[in-house]
């Protein structure tokens, strides 16, 4: 999905699904959690705790499944370090068994003076470079990428994630009008797509029977009525 394009019925089906696998996994949390920005939200979602195989390999169709229903055109992706790094390598092995392969390359943090030195690894950065990532809080790690990127001469394209949170960024300590999605397309110029949104967590909570799930809709929905950005 295209941020801020009519969600397709099948990738509302693909986000709920992959929603309830989040969920399912411990990966998506209810409770009180306090985000970067320093709100305290009703849900945590860190794809860190991702952390086996299976786990990884669903994960890896989900984004692939996200991607070539986007319709988004890449040449290759790209994963900043540090989460990244495992996203972009499994996305790129589920894309080739999908039939679509393409090559990946990611970032180290600290630059080798030995070896092949740098702070790139794995193919080339050359043409339209996809970025994989697990979520956007403020674009930072989307600034850090597209700069490396075109250091390196090739063109930051598109960014993928898992879950779109729908909420306003902030600048300088303050809230503003727009998501950090938002940013990243209408300001950088890249297209986005992510599996799930805000949304789709929603839906997901109003379909799925039981008293505790109605008081996570609740919370969630107040959340987003106070954080939450209009689409586009």
């Amino acid at each position: 999905m295209v941020v801020g394009s009519a969600q397709a019925p099948q990738h509302s089906g693909l986000a709920e699904d992959f929603v309830g696998f989040a969920v399912a996994s411990g990966v998506l949390r209810f409770g009180d959690f306090k985000t970067k920005a320093g709100r305290m939200s009703p849900y945590f979602f860190n794809a860190g705790l991702f952390n086996d195989g299976a786990q990884m390999g669903r994960l890896a169709q989900f984004y692939a499944q996200a991607l070539l229903a986007s319709g988004i055109e890449f040449d290759m992706v790209f994963g900043p370090a540090y989460k990244g790094i495992a996203l972009a390598a499994t996305v790129a092995v589920e894309l080739a068994r999908q039939g679509r392969n393409v090559p990946f390359a990611y970032n180290r943090k600290e630059a080798k003076d030995h070896g092949e030195g740098g702070s790139l690894v794995g193919a080339p950065l050359q043409g339209r470079v996809l970025i994989i990532d697990d979520v956007m809080s403020a674009g930072t790690a989307a600034r850090e990428s597209i700069a490396l990127i075109q250091a390196a001469g090739a063109t930051p394209h598109a960014v993928a994630i898992a879950l779109d949170r729908q909420e306003m960024a902030t600048e300088n300590g303050h809230d503003v009008a727009h998501s950090a999605v938002q940013y990243v397309r209408n300001q950088l110029g890249l297209q986005v797509c992510a599996i799930a949104t805000l949304a789709d967590l929603l839906r997901y909570l109003s379909h799925t029977a039981g008293a505790d799930m109605a008081a996570h809709h609740e919370r969630v929905l107040a959340y987003r009525q106070r954080y939450g950005v209009e689409a586009g």
